[in-house]
């Protein structure tokens, strides 16, 4: 399993890409390995906000529907919508293609909660 070092994780398997004010977020590599096949991701809209370590969506696999949390706060700009024809991408390219949402960051400091990519592959030991 990888866990790119640019990234920031949550401990709810949760990854956060930040540039600028914008956050991209997915699962990680371990969360689709967990889950099998994902057969769907339901997402919010755009123009929804999202707080901090609650939840935002859930994807369903064969084995199971799980709740997706929020790395991070802010209103939702973008959502990847190949994701309703093929939510395969979340297992077969978890941190590029299989991204899930792209939010306007609201308040910056809460990446401070976050784990670095050691610290998150660490808690899974």
């Amino acid at each position: 399993m990888e866990f790119p070092s640019d990234l920031k994780y949550h401990k709810e398997h949760t990854w956060v890409k930040i540039e600028d004010d914008i956050a991209t977020i997915g699962i990680t590599d371990h969360a689709q390995n967990a889950l099998g096949e994902i057969l769907f991701v339901d997402l919010p809209e755009v123009g929804e906000t999202i707080t901090q370590g609650e939840t935002f969506g859930t994807v369903e696999s064969a084995k199971v529907a799980s709740d997706l949390y929020a790395p991070i706060s802010g209103e939702i700009i973008e959502v990847n919508e190949e994701l309703d024809d093929d939510p395969e991408l979340v297992n077969n390219s978890p941190y590029e293609d299989g991204w899930m949402i792209k939010v306007k960051i609201k308040n910056p400091d809460e990446q401070n909660n976050l784990l670095s990519s050691s610290d998150y592959e660490k808690s899974l030991e």
